[in-house]
């Protein structure tokens, strides 16, 4: 796709929402648009949703990757400060969506999600995100329940010598700044890539004007070699890393130190024979070492609590796939895939801090350590020009041991994946789908150290929905309800099993008014049960709204969006999940976002925009609790981290 111009695929402002896969577009016509300012990727096919984060976007373009995937329908962010926001889909958080970088799985440092993977995401050093929603896929791996993310970086071949690239600056309210530089060097027989972000911000303030603990500075370089010795072969290297402290007001300490380094490893081989399309392999290795103390970002106020903690976490790993053609219209994918997560920590007391002790002359303790192998098979059979039937299947092995100053336990789970759905053109305009999965997911590292004994997660779901595009109109429904036994629910110092149900979707509906202004509209809500102790499920987002308008003309550019949220009253103070725990019931808010842009010459765009317009004071009712410990700091404690009131910011995107 054109940077230059996109086809009429992204709904939100314009809500663009494609139809059916080619095979079961029928004779529907494609609209050819102008770019635009996003302010909520849509959907492109049945329950899979497709961005480019180099778009310019409204509101202000996010410093990770939580923020970015708010603006999806469906999800939410669990704000703990400026940066190192939890993403929730549906009210699914952690490990119930699945995120992969570049194809490998990555885990934060933090034991008390300081650094979910999101925060390692600088997304407009990307080139795609795709989510895919419920357990409608086995490819990337087993228990997401809630979605697949994956975020990559392809890079395009060269057909001659030469260089091409993307940079943007971008300026805002509260000392924000972040730059990004993206250039790549190559020639037909292969490329060298190199990336640097750096995005910096001060605390911001609410709408009130009280200061939020929340300022960041966070850094990375990526380093990206391919060799592609003919059309159908690639084998890439990449290397990353990334530093990085934020300020959190959720919590009694801060993140000092946030460094991952990264290596990744990846071959390709397309059309090896009639049968034999494609084959896949990669490797990874991460390893993230993380300082959270009482002091490099805030007054140290003494007490008996530890000054400063240093866990890191080392993850490696691979994946090896072929995708095979044995039939007319049939395809299938069968892969192996494993990983080894190992969990450190060392801690310094408040009395070694005060005695001068080095935390790093202290030897780490492994707490816990996990190793993962998994199998799959995913096919694809298109019976006709209009219906086509997906099937997969996933068997996984999760051995977990527990280590340390805890009592040594070990537990070994066999899990089971697996799904089918049947997707249906109806005309030239619609597209029809149902599917049904099972999907099961063994408790996770947070999840363990509240209790190791957890039983696995046993998730059954329904998807069904809509597609539709004809003429001026462009929308889509997501429907989905679930039966989970085993959920495991959280409290701050235990968890437990219970069985639960929740229901819901997404709506998005778009409207070319004219051929330079759109009009859009989304919808997401979902309600969650607790079926054990009949109660209201804990984290459950409210209803969720958004209306935009939309003008772009070629050269001037200009988006109106107003989100709406609902109340939230069902509630279960005291549980949650990794992410987060109920606080109370929460009101509901409007926020009105704008943005102007115009494009002096090809490859050029400047945009500005007002983010909360009217400066309202809000908080989400999916956030982290305001720590009374900053009360002290100058700090105001609130019930939740307040949002940031209203912010100004300036752009400027030049791609070569």
């Amino acid at each position: 796709m054109s940077r230059h111009i996109l086809s009429a695929r992204v709904a939100a402002c314009l809500l663009l929402c494609s139809s059916a896969p080619p095979a079961l577009a029928g004779e529907a016509t494609t609209l050819v648009l102008r770019p635009v300012v996003v302010t909520a990727p849509g959907t492109s096919s049945p329950l899979r949703v497709e961005t480019d984060p180099k778009q310019p976007r409204l509101p202000v373009p996010p410093n990770d990757g939580a923020g970015y995937l708010k603006s999806i329908p469906g999800f939410s962010m669990i704000r703990k400060g400026g940066t190192g926001g939890d993403p929730v889909f549906r009210g699914q958080s952690g490990s119930r969506l699945g995120l992969l970088i570049d194809g490998a799985p990555l885990l934060g440092g933090c034991n008390m999600r300081m650094d979910p993977p999101t925060a390692y995401v600088f997304p407009e050093s990307f080139d795609s995100i795709t989510v895919l929603k419920g357990p409608q896929s086995v490819r990337y791996g087993g228990g997401l329940s809630g979605a697949a993310v994956l975020i990559e970086r392809t890079t395009d071949r060269f057909t001659e010598p030469g260089v091409r690239g993307d940079a943007s600056l971008l300026g805002g309210s509260f000392g924000r700044n972040d730059q990004m530089l993206d250039v790549t060097a190559g020639a037909p027989e292969g490329y060298l890539r190199a990336i640097g972000t750096r995005a910096h911000s001060d605390d911001y303030e609410d709408g009130e004007g009280n200061d939020v603990h929340s300022r960041y500075n966070r850094y990375s370089g990526t380093l990206v070699a391919g060799w592609t010795p003919d059309a159908d072969t690639l084998l890439e290297a990449s290397s990353e890393i990334s530093r990085a402290e934020a300020a959190y007001a959720d919590r009694m300490m801060d993140g000092a130190e946030f460094d991952r380094t990264s290596h990744r490893l990846r071959f390709v081989r397309d059309g090896l024979t009639p049968l034999v399309d494609r084959v896949e392999a990669s490797a990874f290795y991460d390893y993230i070492d993380h300082v959270m103390d009482r002091f490099s970002l805030r007054r140290w106020t003494g007490g008996m609590m530890a000054a400063l903690s240093n866990p890191d976490r080392e993850g490696y790993g691979g994946r090896a796939a072929v995708d095979l053609k044995p039939a007319e219209g049939l395809t299938v994918s069968v892969g192996v895939d494993g990983n080894h997560d190992r969990h450190t920590v060392r801690s310094l007391s408040a009395a070694e801090y005060a005695a001068g002790v080095d935390y790093r002359d202290k030897p780490r303790l492994a707490d816990l350590v996990f190793e993962t192998w998994g199998g799959f098979v995913e096919a694809g059979y298109q019976i006709d020009a209009d219906r086509r039937l997906a099937a997969g299947y996933r068997l996984n092995r999760t051995r977990a041991e527990q280590r340390g100053r805890a009592a040594a336990a070990a537990d070994t789970d066999w899990l089971h994946t697996g799904f089918a759905r049947v997707e249906q053109a109806a005309g030239a305009a619609w597209t029809l789908y149902a599917g049904l999965g099972h999907t099961e997911r063994a408790p996770d590292y947070w999840e363990r150290t509240r209790l190791f004994s957890l039983a696995p997660e046993k998730t059954t779901q329904i998807d069904t929905g809509a597609l539709y595009r004809a003429g001026r109109w462009e929308g889509s429904v997501s429907l989905f309800a679930n039966r989970i036994d085993d959920y495991i629910l959280l409290s701050a110092s235990t968890g437990k099993n219970i069985d639960a149900r929740t229901w819901g979707g997404e709506a998005e509906l778009g409207y070319a008014i004219t051929g330079d202004w759109r009009a859009a509209a989304t919808l997401a809500y979902v309600r969650g049960e607790n079926r054990t102790e009949d109660t209201a499920l804990a984290q459950m987002p409210p209803l969720e709204a958004t209306l935009a308008l939309d003008y772009d003309d070629g050269t001037f550019l200009g988006s109106l969006l107003t989100r709406l949220v609902a109340s939230q009253d069902r509630v279960d103070i005291g549980w949650g999940n990794i992410a987060g725990i109920d606080v109370g019931p929460s009101g509901g808010f409007a926020v009105v976002s704008v943005s102007a842009g115009w494009r002096p010459t090809d490859g050029v765009t400047l945009t500005a925009g007002i983010d909360n317009l009217f400066d309202r004071t809000y908080a989400e009712f999916l956030s982290r609790a305001g720590t009374p410990s900053l009360a002290g700091d100058g700090y105001v404690q609130t019930t939740r981290v307040n949002e940031p009131g209203r912010s100004f910011w300036l752009k400027g995107s030049f791609t070569f």
